[in-house]
Order: structure tokens, then C-alpha cells, then sequence
């Protein structure tokens, strides 16, 4: 292992590990609004959207990510539609992420009973209150395990656009290991930079559903 050149590569990584940061949080973002929106409707089989829904989960979570990146990169300007790398990434990580995302809270939604419902519209409140103030607030609680699993997924799915020659943490890697064959020392960054930025999230993933599960029980 070469220190010294361990030192010199660090700043590269730092700048991909922004990039990296950077797609995972609009994927991520967009996933979650996407996510919510695709399992109200299958949840509550809101026609004609449902089919719909359901066709894409199936067409998201059965292709790979590489395939659907491919396709927004390579396959769209033969159409006439081009973007970046980067807004490839982005929307290929929401195609994939809002499958997943809309499948944990639809469990969730699916886990509340009719009797939270009907005391909802007992006080008064009309549909679309008592989804948001009783029963959404409920499920989210319930999902929080699934979309925090899902989340560090699409940071570490994120690896897969260094296809597209987008300068996150793996296309650094692979840079290095190319140009000066230093395998090692890129690993090591490699392996470090996702763990600085994994931990935090995994610990606070932690302490969040530790949260929910004390109100549950009122501790």
C-alpha cells in the first residue's frame, strides 16, 4: 500500500464523492415523491392508473439498472432525445428507486386498519385529511425500515452511472486502477468513502425506526 499516493488521490475522491452525494439525493428525493404517489394509487386501486402503476413496478424492479441507464443514454438520441450523464443517472435511479419506494409504502398504507379511518371521518374529517393527518402519518412510520433499506440501495446503486463516464466514486476507481494501477490504494478509498458516507445514514436509519417503535408502544 502507498500512502503517499493514498494522500495525493484523496481529494479526487472527495470531489466524486460529492457527485455521488449529489445524484443519490435527487434520486433518492424524487423517488420518495414518485414512491408516494404510485403506491396511493395501487394501494387504493385508483382506476385507470392502477394498471398502470402496477406495469411500471413490474417493468422497474425486473430490468437492471445498467439496462435502463443504457437505454436513457445510448438509446434516447436515436430519437432525438439527449441528456447528460448525470441527468441519466438521476432519472434512471428515480426509475428504479420509486418501484421500491412505492412498494414499502404501500405496505405501509395497506397496514393500517379501517378502524383508523372510520374514527377519522367520526370527528369530521373528510378523505383526503384523514389520510394526512391520521392514516399517511401511520404508514410512514410503518415503511420507515423499507425506505431507509431502499435508500442506502439507490446511494449504492449509484456505482453502476460511472458507465455512463458520470466522475462519481467507481468511475475514480476504475480511472486509477486503469491509468497508474494502483488497485489497492483505490480500493481502500474506494471502500472508505462509501462507508463515511453509508454509516451515518445506516445509524440514523437506526435511530429513527428505534423512535417509532418507543411511540408505538408509548416509551
Amino acid at each position: 500500500m502507498n500512502w503517499s499516493y493514498t494522500l495525493d488521490a484523496l481529494p479526487r475522491f472527495i470531489q466524486a464523492a460529492w457527485i455521488t452525494l449529489q445524484l443519490s439525493f435527487w434520486g433518492i428525493l424524487f423517488s420518495l415523491l414518485f414512491g408516494v404517489l404510485i403506491a396511493v394509487v395501487t394501494a387504493y386501486k385508483i382506476r385507470p392508473f392502477c394498471a398502470i402503476a402496477n406495469a411500471y413496478i413490474e417493468l422497474s424492479r425486473n430490468t437492471p439498472l445498467l439496462i435502463q441507464l443504457f437505454f436513457l443514454y445510448y438509446g434516447l438520441p436515436k430519437i432525438g432525445i439527449k441528456w447528460d450523464g448525470f441527468t441519466c443517472g438521476v432519472i434512471a435511479l428515480v426509475f428504479l428507486g420509486a418501484s421500491y419506494m412505492a412498494e414499502a409504502i404501500r405496505a405501509g398504507l395497506l397496514a393500517i386498519s379501517n378502524g383508523q379511518v372510520e374514527a377519522a371521518k367520526s370527528i369530521g374529517l373528510n378523505n383526503f385529511q384523514a389520510f394526512r393527518y391520521v392514516i399517511f402519518p401511520q404508514a410512514w412510520a410503518i415503511s420507515i425500515p423499507a425506505v431507509t433499506a431502499n435508500v442506502l440501495f439507490l446511494i449504492k446503486e449509484s456505482s453502476v452511472i460511472s458507465a455512463v463516464a458520470v466522475a462519481e466514486l467507481m468511475f475514480v476507481t476504475k480511472d486509477i486502477i486503469g491509468m497508474d494501477y494502483k488497485t489497492n490504494e483505490a480500493l481502500f478509498l474506494l471502500f472508505i468513502s462509501y462507508l463515511v458516507i453509508l454509516l451515518p445514514i445506516s445509524l440514523l436509519a437506526r435511530y429513527a425506526e428505534n423512535r417509532v417503535r418507543r411511540a408505538k408502544y408509548g416509551v
